[in-house]
């Protein structure tokens, strides 16, 4: 970071190899869609190069990570204003690697079920919420690290993935099966 900071482009794209899976795994559960959440990243990354001399220390992945919500909170907010249908029809599951050899079919099929069951029920929360149980429960932030990332109290992080887990469980109730091993 020092060196990024300094205006060694290369050092920060150091940086963006390092966080850039990262950032895009935090956003996409956000956004709900794989190229708006592309288009957030880069903004954020954009964002920090611009402003890598206002970085203070700390964990560079805490400081990209709020960057990156910031863009995903853009993002939302823009599609509030100019709401769209998605065309499910088009999603291509091409991006996704094969299946190994000893990969059960039962299985695979019942893990995407899991997952694009997991993805609608959390598009149907508040957008605090799922970012609170994203940042948490899918990629590993502790609630302080949340809680300096949003601007929120460690207490209203709390509430809002308890609420959040209750509001998930409220709406997933009709597909327990898939949820159980």
């Amino acid at each position: 970071m020092a060196r990024a900071a300094a205006g060694d482009l290369a050092a920060f794209n150091e940086i963006v190899v390092a966080y850039q899976d990262l950032l895009f795994a935090v956003v996409v559960r956000v956004v709900g869609d794989r190229e708006a959440a592309a288009d957030a990243v880069q903004d954020a990354f954009l964002h920090a190069w611009r402003n890598v001399r206002s970085y203070r220390g700390g964990l560079v992945r805490g400081w990209l990570a709020r960057i990156a919500l910031n863009a995903a909170t853009d993002v939302l907010r823009r599609r509030k204003r100019r709401p769209s249908e998605p065309y499910p029809e088009w999603e291509d599951d091409a991006w996704q690697p094969p299946s190994g050899p000893t990969t059960d079919p039962e299985h695979e099929v019942t893990r995407r079920a899991r997952g694009r069951a997991l993805a609608a029920a959390l598009l149907t929360i508040t957008d605090e919420q799922r970012r609170a149980i994203v940042l948490y429960d899918v990629e590993g932030f502790d609630y302080p690290e949340i809680a300096r990332m949003t601007g929120v109290s460690l207490g209203t992080v709390k509430s809002r993935i308890h609420r959040g887990r209750l509001a998930l469980r409220d709406r997933l109730a009709d597909q327990l099966e898939l949820f159980r091993d």
